[in-house]
């Protein structure tokens, strides 16, 4: 890889890293980065690398958070639990089903996220503990724990969005205290996906560990912005995230 190139790549990462960390979907920059720096490569390995560079900036951002923001251990780590099984499943499939299957169903999930934003601008400001009912809990489990974390292992970019959605909508949570919850599954999504490309030996980890320090940094620049700025910010970024997803893989589809 040319140096340029590399160092492009690097920049890449601490995007990647600092999107991750507000709301997730640093895998939007960070995945066509890999596929345009390294054309050849199989599409399994940068899937892996990409993990292996991912992991290490959301568990950066889950600690930070964890220091600042008060979570709801026994939800989070039950959902982080089943995550890790959902995302290693998606990982063992990902080489067996093509992406252009799912990637319509996809836009259309988040063609409905972006509307569930814009026209409830009173979600996610305040949260709201009533809505935490034994049935809303094991659909938060059943849709973020195993959902979400198989998406994660199969395609990827985005889950951070998905996981916010989930414990705002279901949970009422407010995006703050959604986005630090859903940095700790995402941890889990990413361990449980980077085991099975570890074991099919699909990571380049001299390039994946260089990417790991950017994100690190990228994700550290992210999760002191989003603890500054507070809820407002997280929505705003959400958006964005959710409409350049919606953008890629339109692209992907139609052309």
């Amino acid at each position: 890889m040319e140096p340029e190139i590399l160092g492009l790549l690097l920049l890449a990462a601490v995007a990647a890293g600092w999107v991750d960390a507000v709301v997730g979907g640093g895998g939007l920059l960070l995945l066509p980065a890999l596929m345009v720096a390294a054309p050849a490569t199989p599409l399994a390995t940068l899937l892996g690398t990409n993990k292996l560079g991912a992991v290490f900036g959301t568990v950066s951002a889950a600690i930070a958070y964890a220091r600042k923001v008060r979570i709801d251990r026994a939800v989070v780590l039950s959902t982080a639990g089943l995550a890790l099984i959902g995302s290693g499943l998606g990982a063992a499939m990902a080489t067996a089903l093509t992406t252009n299957v799912l990637k319509p169903i996809i836009m259309v999930v988040l063609a409905g996220v972006a509307l569930f934003v814009v026209l409830r601008p009173a979600m996610g400001t305040i949260p709201d503990p009533s809505l935490r009912t034994r049935n809303r809990i094991l659909a938060a489990l059943a849709l973020a724990g195993l959902g979400v974390s198989f998406y994660d292992g199969i395609i990827g970019p985005g889950t951070g969005v998905f996981l916010i959605i989930a414990f705002t909508a279901v949970l009422g949570m407010d995006f703050l205290h959604a986005s630090a919850s859903a940095k700790i599954v995402n941890v889990c999504t990413n361990v449980g996906a980077l085991v099975v490309f570890a074991i099919g030996g699909h990571i380049d980890w001299l390039l994946g560990l260089g990417l790991a320090v950017c994100t690190i940094l990228g994700a550290q620049l992210g999760a002191r912005m989003a603890l500054q700025r507070g809820t407002g910010f997280v929505r705003a970024v959400l958006l964005v995230v959710v409409l350049a997803l919606l953008a890629r893989m339109g692209w992907d589809v139609f052309t």
